[in-house]
């Protein structure tokens, strides 16, 4: 068994945190069973010119700059549905899922736009890019504004994976609203909604900012907040009758400090839920040797857990990291954008 096996063996699904169509193969092979997309990646993907074709063929029918960042997420988005379609027929929709992530330029600082119009765009977009699939998981972030527009989605029938959490209060926000949209529907038998918790973040901003942390908590607080909020999910959805499962996605699982091992976060979640990991943690843990066991259920001793609980303001981390992670939420669409503008030039 290799260790991607042995962490699925746990009870873990492994989604990839890419839909390069080569990548999504050979961690298909190795026990992938769904995938996740951003502007970076496709980004990224267009960089390579592997892709040229595709977009000259665009550029051909006179779409601009961001029809075609959209069409070619639309495209490499549903190639990496068609893999996974197989999974989610065989578990009845409860894995086999790609998330795709809607217009971060809702929330570019330099647009301003008032919360109740970036609500109003997440449920137009979300409807329209959740239409005719079945295995696509409409990415929204916890902010205001798309916190404000869980519900309606919901009730119309898209399915979610809420992401950019960092704390208790931005989950316990987010499964709340998708809860009420679920009430609204004539079942609860169609909709699967997912709730990315960031872990890597934390840590980075625990030891920039609460260096007092004692040894042993230190590097621990993305862990145990995540944990705490699996925990919460578990319990709140139990007994509420959902056919599909409501689940957690531990995301940013890739470690920041070189001293770190690359699995660290790997195996800290390892038994449940939704793991999405980036391609080249996803090598590492191949190669690591490592054999994981059920460790999402296991917390440090009490006197890790009595400093974080002292020493780390949740409030201040949460705003904090959505500050910074908003100032350049729209950073990457920006770039996606001016990457199409360089292939259009040099295309001409």
């Amino acid at each position: 068994m290799t260790p991607l096996q042995s962490l699925v063996a746990t009870g873990t699904k492994l989604w990839l945190d890419s839909v390069d169509p080569v990548e999504i193969a050979t961690n298909r092979a190795n026990g992938a069973t769904g995938a996740t997309s951003n502007p970076i990646i496709i980004s990224d993907l267009l960089l390579t010119g592997r892709f040229d074709d595709e977009i000259q063929t665009l550029l051909k029918a006179g779409h601009d700059d961001s029809a075609i960042a959209w069409a070619m997420t639309d495209k490499l988005v549903k190639q990496a549905q068609d893999v996974f379609a197989g999974v989610s027929k065989e578990t009845g929709c409860n894995d086999g899922w790609v998330s795709f992530e809607l217009d971060p330029l809702i929330e570019d600082n330099a647009r301003n736009l008032p919360v109740a119009e970036r609500t109003k765009l997440y449920i137009e977009l979300g409807k329209k890019w959740a239409a005719g699939h079945t295995n696509r998981l409409i990415k929204v972030p916890a902010t205001p504004g798309g916190l404000a527009a869980l519900e309606e989605l919901v009730a119309a029938g898209v399915n979610l994976n809420v992401t950019l959490i960092f704390s208790e209060r931005q989950y316990n926000a987010a499964r709340d609203a998708t809860w009420r949209g679920m009430q609204r529907l004539p079942n609860l038998n169609s909709v699967k909604t997912v709730y990315s918790i960031f872990v890597s973040r934390l840590d980075v901003y625990t030891e920039k900012h609460c260096p007092d942390l004692i040894p042993a908590a230190q590097g621990q607080v993305g862990i145990v907040n995540a944990k705490y909020i699996w925990k919460l999910n578990n319990e709140f959805w139990a007994g509420k009758g959902t056919k599909l499962q409501q689940e957690m996605i531990f995301a940013s699982t890739g470690t920041k400090k070189p001293t770190d091992a690359a699995w660290k976060y790997v195996a800290a979640f390892a038994g449940s839920d939704i793991e999405t990991n980036p391609p080249g943690t996803n090598k590492a843990v191949q190669a690591s040797g490592q054999t994981f066991t059920k460790q999402i259920d296991q917390l440090p001793p009490k006197e890790v857990l009595d400093d974080i609980a002292k020493k780390v303001d949740m409030k201040k981390l949460e705003e904090t990291l959505m500050s910074e992670g908003l100032s350049k939420f729209a950073d990457p669409q920006h770039a996606l954008l001016k990457t199409i503008a360089q292939k259009r030039a040099a295309m001409k």
